[in-house]
């Protein structure tokens, strides 16, 4: 089948409340256009660059949510035209996405990723610290945090990934809990090509996507 067969078929399987988002690193806009052929809304991408270029081709024909390890010098770069940005993980880089938005008199809408295995090279606030870093974040005026992010393992078996969609889940229903004044926590994004089903079982409602609509990467 081609990419819109691909995202089609997928849109289809997904319950009605999970967001679809296409995971385009790499991707050409003529491939993430045939993916909206077939239903695709919205499109996650990991450079500031990369998601600039695009931003200038495919304009206001997809959301744009940015689901990398974003850098404070690139967020200006990015700001204009990101609907979401889903890997905040320091009061330093929220700060930074606050006075940007506050300049353009935009509210952004921000995930917190939660470094759910507790992995030392990854990014992610860990799990003992999330409750504090939104509580600092929640006094932003331009930032609206929405819910959580989390990675889990890339490859393997899927089942191995489900702790950590467990783990993310509690904090996220903990969070909630607690009524933050400019908190929402309304989304909850886990679970990627090889994982996104188990992440739904366990209470997604983003999933990231790229290779099962777009293939594998050359």
């Amino acid at each position: 089948m081609g990419i819109k067969e691909n995202a089609k078929e997928i849109l289809a399987q997904l319950p009605d409340h999970v967001l679809l988002v296409g995971a385009t690193k790499t991707r050409s806009p003529e491939e993430i256009l045939e993916a909206v052929k077939g239903g695709l809304s919205t499109i996650g991408e990991n450079y500031a660059q990369e998601a600039e270029t695009k931003a200038c081709i495919l304009g206001k024909k997809v959301q744009f949510h940015f689901i990398g390890h974003l850098q404070r010098n690139k967020v200006k770069k990015i700001i204009e035209f990101i609907d979401m940005v889903e890997t905040v993980d320091s009061v330093r880089i929220a700060e930074e996405i606050n006075k940007r938005s506050q300049a353009l008199s935009k509210n952004m809408q921000v995930l917190i990723e939660i470094n759910s295995g507790r992995e030392p090279m990854k990014a992610g606030v860990l799990p003992d610290d999330a409750e504090s870093l939104i509580g600092e974040i929640s006094a932003f005026c331009n930032i609206r945090v929405m819910g959580l992010m989390t990675m889990g393992p890339l490859f393997g078996d899927p089942e191995d990934a489900r702790p950590y969609f467990i783990e993310t889940k509690r904090i996220f229903e903990r969070i909630q809990s607690l009524h933050i004044p400019n908190v929402a926590m309304k989304y909850l994004s886990m679970g990627m090509s090889n994982s996104y089903r188990i992440a739904i079982e366990e209470g997604a409602n983003i999933v990231r996507i790229g290779t099962r609509i777009f293939g594998r990467r050359s």
